[in-house]
């Protein structure tokens, strides 16, 4: 196709008519592989006689088109662009990127980057020396531009990978240098010589991002860039040209500059020139950066500074930048005494005034409350903050200097405190006050550790805090609230102080600011956590939850749902009469965070966050009915719709906790309904697709579905759930390209088939076990080999004629079971076993290997009789051993707990907080009698693949006991000894035979192994007596 058809396609695509365009696309989808395509559309981009309109089009598609087709994502998949029309685009897209209106350049720059990134070095070798021959040419800006390209290229990569960042170094720093000198001794420069010094400003923060090149390890050279980098950060940034935007301002090129001067001088300082970080490789390089310039850079920053104090304009990011290198300078002592001169005026006349309310908080609070809460609770924006940079340092200071420093600064705030009280309300410094409530609440940890302001917490609270539930100011409102909630957990000595401060933020959350609200119900948390009587809140407990949902439907944010699943926790199932309720409101609330998640394309999307805590704030109410199953009937329907669609790849954000969801509607619900039988498919693609990770997650209602389905999972055609099943685990264990690690939960699945299905799945035991075997043969993992042994013992405890003679056709039985009784011998040094670590591995084994001592002489002769009955001895003494040790560790557990819950620290409580806060549930405390669900979060634990598992672990997994299953209800002691009397009933010579082999020892160990079954037994019956009489009782 020619350049001037090419263009009326172009022209096509602007048009208003959508036939047109749609026409358009489809042209450029037709000739998109064409050769000379590509060249042609980076024509109509450079020409300028070309309508501008239709450049940019161009320009975009060129883009599009050069990011998803230049470089294949998928290894195996080949470019189709010829390596002609690429080696063209490479010739000529260096000269032409700089040349065009910046419009264009930007969108070229994305393809240079999509470019460089690819094809350098390998298929492009010269591009550097085309940057050197620019650099010492006209093209300055060009040669800049790719040479930052190229060098970000690097900034991330480590040891091998870098390499190549020291030749760009080597070759073309000198060259930097001299332009670098050359460009900041002009006068009265314009912006473009900004623009070029914040190009070799960001080259330089790639190259040193990770490590210090070696040609700095030359005092003279690193001097020669330092000198350059100072004279920057003490010049003026010029007047003129400044927008008079603020937000235009902060990205004007000189204020960049002065951005990327400070980030450097901070990463050369925190990564490499501080002494204390002990890495050899730049010790020396630490002690010249700490002689020669950190005390220079420490004045530059303390002298700008002072532009705030003044209150001149400096970017909010610079500012960050800068707090964060004196918080840094605080623990050396040079340093610190460089600053202590000018201590207080940097505490009190610029860090405190950052902690204040501003007009810039005004504007937003009256204008976008919306933005001024997502701006408040958005961890990004702390990092840019000014204001989260000043509380910082006033935390490091009185953390590493609180000797000269804590009491100065407290005082401080009192004095702001009495200066409110006392003035009159026209002249009340509202917002000092709320500078110094956040001051309060940022030092909270140290406050409630030292006296003698530890003593002096409540009243501090009732004195200049709760009077602020009231005030006509919004900030202090919402401070208050705030302020609060960070006290919530301290020893109140009046209790009417603690219900006076839950209801001032009870009523916060019908304030009608929004940030007051949110704050309230964020600090509602706390109060929620710290109470004891729960008859304070019972009582307004539906108008709690209700003002929360409406504040839910008009802010999306994760933390918001913690302070539901937190009321939720504590109430259990007292929030039964609500969960239906709650359940549609958070299925309601997810929805609505999804859609807005999906229009936003940004990864740090609140909205997103806020789905995931909804879908945990579900799972935390479907916690607390556990004990409740006919509710789960009711609140199905309304889960169902996410559950289907989420367990797609539109799921892929929240997998995990739908998963979580699928488990519990799973294994509570009195029975498992068609409708959720209609997930199974959805998992089964989705593992087959791309959610391998999640295995071991999507296993819990795997397991679900099989043993508390049994007779639809196993009478089921359309669709054939067994078939299923098996198409999935055969094709896990016979992937080579899967590592151990990953398959684990596949052997577990076939155990499950197993015990839950005796006798009913004859036809599925020779796959099954064949498929085990071959993985077992290539597998090096201890953790794997003890679960496809398991496999083997499930299989003999299924039938174990059956098995066995599979295992004899396959002509493995000796292998099996000489690799079986090996890893059963395998200690460690510490002479803890290697295999069949957990409590459920060696009751497995027990089973499997007692299963074959009825068998007769013809399937398993006497030598190997004698081997299985010893080895199962071993084994059974072995998990007695376990077990015990199990009960004393959780005696002793609950001791401790009996003991620390009348002598809990407000430490104590601020360290528990901290689960909360990231949103892991706690699954001890309320619900801990509830032995179901105890059962259903040992099984999501012990199913999860054991990252931490290596050969020297000795953990022994002991959470297995909590398992459902089968065979849960067979003692194996009970089982062992029931057995042998049927070996000796039905043929007393063979019995007769084996004892008489056994030595003292295993005689003993016999003995030992009746007397313990017998006691087995009389406990047994007792529990059955009595689970027998509640029933009565009950009924």
């Amino acid at each position: 196709m020619d350049l001037q058809s090419l263009c009326v396609i172009f022209q096509g695509a602007l048009s208003p008519n959508p036939i047109e365009r749609k026409a358009a696309e489809e042209s450029l989808n037709q000739f998109q592989f064409a050769p000379q395509h590509l060249v042609r559309v980076l024509q109509i981009i450079i020409d300028g006689n070309c309508d501008l309109a239709v450049r940019q089009v161009a320009s975009i598609h060129f883009k599009n088109f050069v990011a998803k087709k230049w470089a294949p994502h998928d290894p195996g998949e080949q470019s189709k662009i010829l390596p002609g029309d690429k080696e063209v685009i490479r010739q000529n897209i260096l000269n032409f990127v700089t040349q065009v209106p910046q419009l264009l350049r930007s969108q070229l720059g994305e393809c240079l980057k999509t470019i460089v990134h690819a094809d350098y070095p390998e298929q492009w070798p010269n591009l550097l020396n085309w940057v050197k021959h620019n650099l010492q040419d006209r093209q300055v800006y060009g040669a800049l531009f790719v040479l930052r390209i190229i060098s970000r290229k690097y900034e991330f990569k480590s040891d091998e990978e870098r390499v190549p960042i020291h030749h760009i170094v080597e070759e073309t720093f000198p060259h930097l240098l001299y332009i670098f000198k050359q460009l900041v001794e002009i006068a009265n420069p314009s912006v473009e010589i900004a623009d070029l010094i914040k190009l070799i400003c960001k080259t330089f923060w790639s190259s040193i991002y990770l490590e210090i090149p070696k040609q700095f390890s030359d005092p003279s050279l690193f001097n020669s860039w330092m000198v350059l980098f100072l004279n920057v950060l003490e010049r003026p940034v010029p007047v003129d040209g400044q927008p008079a935007d603020l937000e235009l301002r902060k990205s004007w090129g000189w204020w960049e500059v002065k951005k990327w001067t400070v980030h450097i001088l901070n990463r050369l300082f925190t990564r490499f020139g501080d002494l204390k970080l002990k890495n050899p490789d730049n010790k020396a390089f630490a002690q010249m950066f700490q002689k020669n310039y950190a005390g220079k850079i420490l004045e530059c920053h303390l002298n700008l500074l002072n532009v705030v104090r003044v209150r001149g304009y400096l970017p909010d990011r610079v500012i960050n930048l800068i707090l964060q290198y004196l918080s840094n300078s605080i623990s050396k002592s040079n340093m610190y005494s460089q600053l202590q001169p000018r201590l207080d005026i940097v505490l009190f006349e610029i860090i405190f005034p950052l902690m204040c309310f501003n007009d810039n908080d005004q504007i937003l609070w009256d204008e976008d409350p919306s933005e001024y809460v997502r701006k408040g609770y958005d961890i990004i924006e702390d990092l840019y903050s000014p204001r989260t940079a000043a509380m910082d340092f006033v935390s490091e200071l009185v953390r590493k200097r609180g000797k000269e420093n804590f009491h100065k600064f407290v005082s401080f705030i009192v004095q702001i405190f009495t200066r409110y009280d006392e003035a009159a309300v026209e002249y009340k410094p509202y917002r000092q006050k709320d500078g110094a409530l956040l001051a309060i609440g940022a030092l909270c940890d140290k406050l409630k550790q030292t006296e003698p302001y530890k003593s002096e917490l409540e009243r501090m609270l009732v004195q200049h805090v709760f009077p602020e539930f009231s005030s006509s100011v919004g900030h202090l409102r919402a401070k208050a609230a705030w302020v609060a909630g960070q006290y919530a957990h301290i020893n109140f000595s009046d209790t009417n102080n603690f219900r006076r401060a839950l209801h001032g933020v009870v009523a916060g959350m019908r304030d009608p600011e929004l940030p007051v609200r949110v704050d309230s119900v964020f600090a509602l948390r706390s109060y929620v956590e710290a109470c004891k009587d729960l008859d304070e809140i019972r009582p307004i407990l539906p108008q709690l939850l209700d003002e929360f949902f409406k504040l839910l439907n008009e802010v999306e944010n994760e933390d918001l749902v913690f302070t539901l699943e937190t009321i939720v926790d504590k109430f259990g199932e007292e929030m039964s009469p609500y969960a239906l309720g709650l359940c549609q409101n958070l299925a309601a609330a997810f929805w609505k965070c999804m859609s807005t998640a999906e229009a936003n394309d940004e990864g740090d999307d609140p909205g997103a966050l806020a789905a995931v805590g909804c879908l945990r704030a579900i799972s935390t109410i479907l916690e607390s009915i556990s004990r409740l199953p006919h509710l789960f009937v009711h609140i199905e329907p309304t889960l169902l719709p996410i559950m289907r669609r989420m367990l797609t790849t539109d799921g892929q954000e929240v997998f995990e906790e739908v998963l979580e969801i699928v488990s519990y509607m799973t294994f509570f619900s009195p029975t498992i309904s068609l409708e959720m039988w209609s997930l199974w498919p959805l998992m089964m693609e989705a593992l087959a697709d791309w959610a391998i990770d999640f295995f071991p997650n999507i296993l819990v209602p795997l397991d679900n579905y099989i043993s508390r389905s049994t007779a639809h999972f196993l009478t089921c055609k359309e669709p054939d759930y067994q078939q299923s099943l098996w198409n999935k685990i055969s094709s896990v264990m016979a992937d080579k390209n899967l590592e151990d690690g990953d398959i684990d939960p596949a052997p577990k699945l076939i155990q499950v088939v197993f015990q839950n299905c005796r006798g009913l799945v004859d036809h599925w035991v020779e796959p099954y076990l064949r498929i085990t075997i071959e993985r077992l043969r290539h597998t090096e993992r201890p953790n794997l080999k003890s679960l496809l042994i398991a496999v083997v013992a499930d299989a003999l405890y299924y039938n174990p004629s059956l098995a066995l003679n599979i295992l004899q056709k396959l002509n493995v039985a000796t292998e099996v079971f000489n690799l079986w009784f090996q890893m059963l011998q395998q200690t460690k040094k510490s002479g803890a076993r290697t295999n069949f670590k957990r409590e459920q591995d060696k009751k497995v084994c027990c089973l499997g290997l007692t299963s074959l001592i009825p068998l007769p002489a013809d399937q398993l002769p006497g030598e190997a009789l004698e081997h299985v009955f010893k080895s199962t001895l071993d084994l059974l003494v072995a998990y007695k051993d376990q077990v015990a040790e199990t009960a004393k560790e959780e005696d002793e557990e609950d001791g401790d707990d009996d003991d620390m819950e009348n002598f809990q620290t407000d430490d104590d409580d601020d360290g528990d907080d901290s689960d909360k806060e990231m949103g892991v549930d706690a699954e001890d405390g309320d619900e801990a009698d509830s032995l179901k669900l105890q059962k259903l979060a040992a099984r999501a634990k012990a199913f999860r693949t054991a990252e931490s598992d290596d050969e020297d672990s000795d953990d022994d997994f002991s959470d297995d006991e909590e398992l459902q299953s089968p065979i849960d209800d067979v003692d194996p002691f009970v089982f062992f000894v029931d057995t042998i009397e049927v070996l000796q009933a039905s043929d007393p010579l063979r019995f007769q035979s084996l004892t008489q082999t056994l030595d003292f020892h295993y005689q003993a160990l016999a003995n030992g192994v009746a007397q313990h079954a017998g006691q087995r037994k009389t406990e047994i019956e007792k529990k059955k007596l009595s689970k027998a009489a509640e029933a009565t009782i009950a009924a």
